[in-house]
């Protein structure tokens, strides 16, 4: 069985999901959806993946989906959508990346699903949006703006009394959502990473400020989940129509917790540094477990 491992550089994550599925007994090759092509007279579906040759991979494990344009990243989705409907499984599939790189569909099928999200308003006025974020901190209120697309902490700006207002852009999507401070003072939040329906590892993220990513300079610290952030953890991830993924938490003043992002393409060596749960031989093994059910 030879495995398409979908990323953009051989990376400690790409060389751990290589090992893992060599221990099960799989071929991988690396490709960038960069490299993929669409020819009518390819052979099979006239789609080729590099290292394939005119054969298409037994499987798709997606690792990376790079940035560029509209007609870029368009083209890009056009190649995993193309696997699923060749027979090809796709790990999380074309659907569900699309729909958790878009924080406003997440937040709206988190809404719908009923499970707890922060308070959010997205739109494209720019002047609708600072008249919001004015009234939230003259109320003394803080709120996040977040890019629609983004990861790892990139571009999030804090609306908080006191301080200047976030900028905005003349043009785009602007996504403003209630900030969710702690009990105790410490900028901290849980992430946990639930594989076929169940958390398999968490931590508890201690920041250097509000913005809690590893990628930011995070600490990271080994936690036992308790039954509602698993509970909620899950939910999330149902919501969303994922297989895998990364959800981040966090316990608001009066102890309630609030899912604040539900990651397709998550990240795991923070998470793998405090966990004895080796997670990329979890990912490839509900991977092939769903290519064997079909």
């Amino acid at each position: 069985m030879k495995i398409a491992l979908i990323a953009d550089e051989l990376g400690w994550h790409t060389q751990r999901m290589v090992e893992a599925f060599a221990r099960a007994g799989c071929e991988t090759s690396v490709a960038s959806l960069t490299e993929c092509e669409f020819f009518t007279q390819a052979n099979p579906g006239g789609w080729c993946v590099p290292g394939f040759d005119d054969a298409l991979p037994d499987g798709v494990f997606v690792r990376s989906v790079p940035g560029g344009s509209l007609e870029q990243v368009v083209f890009y989705l056009d190649a995993l959508h193309a696997m699923e409907r060749l027979g090809v499984p796709v790990y999380n599939d074309a659907r569900a990346i699309e729909r958790s790189v878009d924080k406003v569909m997440t937040s709206f099928l988190l809404g719908r699903a009923g499970v707890p999200t922060p308070a959010t308003w997205a739109g494209g006025n720019r002047e609708r949006a600072l008249g919001l974020i004015r009234a939230a901190v003259e109320a003394g209120r803080r709120l996040i703006v977040k890019p629609i697309f983004g990861s790892q902490g990139k571009g999030l700006q804090l609306a908080a009394p006191g301080e200047p207002l976030p900028e905005l852009p003349a043009e785009g999507i602007h996504y403003l959502q209630d900030f969710i401070a702690g009990t105790d003072g410490v900028w901290h939040d849980w992430r946990l990473f639930v594989v076929a329906g169940r958390t398999i590892a968490a931590m508890e993220r201690v920041g250097r400020h509000w913005i809690n990513n590893v990628a930011q300079g995070s600490e990271c610290h080994p936690v036992e989940p308790d039954a509602e952030m698993q509970r909620l953890a899950v939910a999330a991830v149902e919501a969303v129509g994922m297989a895998y993924a990364g959800v981040d938490l966090m316990r608001d003043a009066a102890g309630a917790w609030w899912v604040t992002e539900v990651n397709s393409i998550p990240a795991w060596k923070g998470l793998q540094s405090v966990s004895d749960t080796d997670v990329a031989a979890a990912l490839a093994g509900d991977f092939l477990r769903r290519r064997e059910a079909g």
